[in-house]
C-alpha cells in the first residue's frame, strides 16, 4: 500500500467498504459512520484501496503504518545488490598455470555472488580454430560447476569468444558465508592464540627462574685477610 493516502475527513465518497483494525470485514457503512468509529477507537479511517467501488477503507494507526512502511523501504534499500559482471580474458593457447591463475580468479568471483564475462582473445591463425575457445570455455565452466552455471553460452563476438557464468548464490548470500568464513576464521585463530598462551604459562610455571644466589661477604673479600 502507498503511504500517500487520504485518510479520515479527507475521505469525501458517501460510503466505504469498512475494514476493522485487526483485518476483519465490517461491510459497507456510510463514511461518516466509518469515521465515528474511527474517533471512538481512538485510530484513523485509512483509504486503502481508492479505486474500488466503494472504496476500501481500513481502521488503523496511521502514523505507526508510515513509520512501518519507512522501516521496511530502508531494510529493503540496505539489501538491495547492484548486479556486478566481472570479467576474465584468456588466451585459446593458455598454459596450465596461467589457466589455474584464472580460474582462481573467476571461482573468488562467483564465490562473492558476481557474474563473470570471460572473453577468449583470437590473434592470428587462431581465429581460424574456434573450436579451442569453445572446448576451453567447456573446461572452465565444469571446473567451476559447483559455484556457478553459464547464462550465456559461447558465442563469437568478431575476434573474441564470449561466455557468461553466473553464481549459484545471490549476492546478498554470498556476503553472508563470506561474513560467516571470517568470523569463523577469526575465532579459530583467537582459540589457538589462547591454547598458546596457555601452553606457554604452564610451561613458565613447571620451570621457575632459577634463584641468584646471594653473594657472603666471605666470597668478596682475598681469603688472607682477617675479616
Amino acid at each position: 500500500m502507498s503511504t500517500d493516502l487520504r485518510i479520515n475527513d479527507r475521505i469525501r465518497v458517501p460510503e466505504v467498504r469498512l475494514v476493522g483494525p485487526n483485518g476483519e470485514t465490517v461491510g459497507i457503512v456510510p463514511t461518516h459512520e466509518a469515521l465515528k468509529l474511527a474517533q471512538e477507537a481512538d485510530l484513523d479511517l485509512v483509504e486503502v484501496a481508492p479505486t474500488a467501488r466503494p472504496p476500501v477503507c481500513k481502521l488503523m494507526d496511521y502514523g505507526k503504518f508510515k513509520y512501518e512502511n519507512a522501516q521496511k523501504a530502508r531494510e529493503a534499500r540496505r539489501n538491495q545488490t547492484n548486479v556486478i559482471i566481472k570479467e576474465m580474458k584468456l588466451r585459446p593457447k593458455i598454459d596450465h598455470h596461467d589457466y589455474e591463475t584464472k580460474k582462481g580468479h573467476v571461482v573468488r568471483f562467483l564465490r562473492a555472488g558476481d557474474k563473470v564475462k570471460i572473453t577468449i582473445m583470437f590473434r592470428g591463425r587462431e581465429q581460424h580454430r574456434p573450436e579451442l575457445g569453445f572446448r576451453l570455455l567447456q573446461r572452465l565452466a565444469e571446473d567451476v560447476t559447483e559455484l556457478g552455471f553459464v547464462e550465456s553460452a559461447p558465442k563469437q563476438d568478431g575476434r573474441n569468444m564470449i561466455m557468461v557464468l553466473a553464481p549459484l548464490k545471490k549476492k546478498a548470500e554470498a556476503k553472508l558465508e563470506i561474513k560467516a568464513e571470517k568470523e569463523s576464521r577469526a575465532a579459530e585463530r583467537a582459540a589457538a592464540d589462547a591454547v598458546e598462551r596457555a601452553e606457554r604459562s604452564a610451561a613458565n610455571a613447571a620451570h621457575p627462574a632459577a634463584q641468584k644466589k646471594e653473594r657472603g661477604r666471605s666470597e668478596n673479600l682475598d681469603p688472607e685477610i682477617e675479616a
